[in-house]
């Protein structure tokens, strides 16, 4: 009997420190790591982007899509320099928290019913506009 009293007293020990784990990261504060920017996970954001953004954002991301030209105000042009996007100047938290926000009173909705993981890839893909390309070299 004393074994079966220890054995559930370590559950319970083991129960509580993981339940008090689990809340810490939410009390906390800090918003979860963002994953590592890799090649899939740009192709993730790619389709998605394809599917869901390019007709307001255009499919170069300048912002001059089939319905962004009716939209008021007009979609934000990604191809302009990270530093210089008017809601994420430079930072990427702030581009992904447009993606699950949305911004109030424009056209964009808010993405929160994609999982995190897409939103991210959505936030990578877009901010690639506005990475310069290195030039082709002529032949």
């Amino acid at each position: 009997m004393p074994k079966e009293n220890d054995m559930k007293r370590w559950l319970w020990v083991i129960t509580m420190v993981s339940l008090l784990l689990f809340s810490f990261s939410f009390v906390s504060g800090q918003p979860p790591k963002p994953p590592a920017k890799t090649p899939e996970l740009l192709g993730v954001g790619k389709k998605l982007y394809d599917q869901n953004c390019a007709s307001c954002h255009g499919p170069k991301g300048d912002g001059k899509g089939q319905i962004g030209a009716a939209l008021k105000p007009p979609p934000n042009d990604f191809t302009k320099p990270f530093s210089q996007w008017p809601r994420g100047k430079g930072d990427v938290q702030k581009v992904f928290d447009v993606t699950t926000k949305g911004i109030p009173n424009t056209s964009m909705v808010k993405w929160d019913q994609l999982p995190e993981q897409e939103r991210w890839a959505l936030t990578y893909y877009v901010v690639e506009f506005a990475t310069p390309k290195a030039p082709t070299k002529k032949k």
